[in-house]
């Protein structure tokens, strides 16, 4: 079966040079599809610390990207500010799921100080806000230190989001372990295939070899599972494996059902939970979403905070 990152790569090559569509966000009359019409000024609760949640997995087309986007969609049905920073360095595919053309400015650009972060956030119809930053990280080793702790600064200020969710790169580059170490909470998806299940234990076992101290939550999630038994079977081995040979605990989050919902999705270019709000996978994403919710860590450390773990600045810049 042909896989979803290979669709999203077939539109990308249909999408370079087609406009902009000027569909809206419209589900049975109710204008905002029942996302909350949240504004995403610069205002907040004072100290409030954005909750930060990275999604990963050990290869590419297990459906990454789509369960960034409608997790994003679920929070923000909870009336949460939600931001989606896309960071697979590879190939970028949340403005496709979104029909968003790629932006004109992304986060080269604010580290060459021709734009802030807020100018770069791409607002969408459905009450979250996406950041491409693509071009941007690959430009962080070049940057001396006192850029780079400029460059924190200013991307400390989604600090006054409720969640930002990473959507990574697939496979185990520095960059995807890194955004990993430096999370509050990691999302590791995959499928009940065989190699997706290798893929995704070998990404854990090497954040189990290279982090000593991890104080991330490893979350799993089994995407396009026919049943509760085979998604539990699944996530059943993988935990008990690496609890007893990588003494790391990985908490099962939950599963996705292989819906039909969601390749048609992604062919009309917009979030399963807007396309059919009631199929079996939205509701998984939305008891996936609840969950995580219930389980929010004690403490965030923030952007700021994350992003120095990440670039390996002072803690106290």
């Amino acid at each position: 079966m042909e896989d979803q990152a290979e669709k999203l790569r077939e539109i990308m090559k249909q999408k370079k040079n087609a406009p902009v569509s000027g569909d809206s966000f419209d589900l049975s009359g109710d204008t905002n599809g029942g996302m909350p019409k949240t504004g995403k000024g610069d205002s907040g609760q004072d100290g409030k610390k954005a909750r930060i949640i990275t999604v990963t997995s050990g290869k590419g087309g297990v459906g990454k990207t789509n369960l960034s986007v409608n997790m994003a969609l679920a929070f923000a049905r909870m009336g949460k500010k939600v931001v989606v920073m896309d960071a697979d360095l590879g190939l970028a595919n949340v403005n496709v799921i979104l029909n968003k053309t790629p932006p004109k400015y992304n986060l080269y650009h604010v580290i060459k100080k021709q734009k802030t972060i807020r100018e770069i956030l791409v607002e969408t119809e459905y009450g979250i806000s996406i950041v491409a930053g693509a071009s941007g990280f690959s430009q962080i080793a070049n940057m001396g230190k006192e850029e780079r702790q400029e460059f924190i600064r200013e991307l400390d200020t989604l600090s006054s989001e409720d969640i930002i969710i990473i959507d990574t790169g697939a496979g185990v580059s520095s960059n995807v372990l890194d955004f990993i170490a430096a999370a509050d909470d990691a999302v590791i998806i995959t499928t009940p295939e065989p190699t997706a299940i290798t893929d995704a234990y070998g990404i854990i076992k090497i954040i189990a070899t290279e982090y000593d101290a991890l104080n991330t939550g490893l979350k799993l999630v089994v995407n396009r599972a026919k049943g509760v038994a085979e998604a539990k079977n699944v996530a059943d081995r993988m935990i008990n494996i690496s609890g007893q040979f990588l003494n790391l605990r990985v908490d099962y989050l939950g599963f996705i059902y292989d819906d039909q919902a969601v390749p048609q999705a992604v062919l009309r270019q917009k979030p399963f939970m807007v396309i059919d709000p009631k199929c079996k996978a939205s509701q998984c994403v939305r008891h996936i979403v609840e969950r995580m919710d219930k389980n929010r860590p004690r403490e965030s450390g923030g952007f700021g905070v994350m992003l120095r773990k990440f670039f390996g600045g002072p803690q106290d810049a």
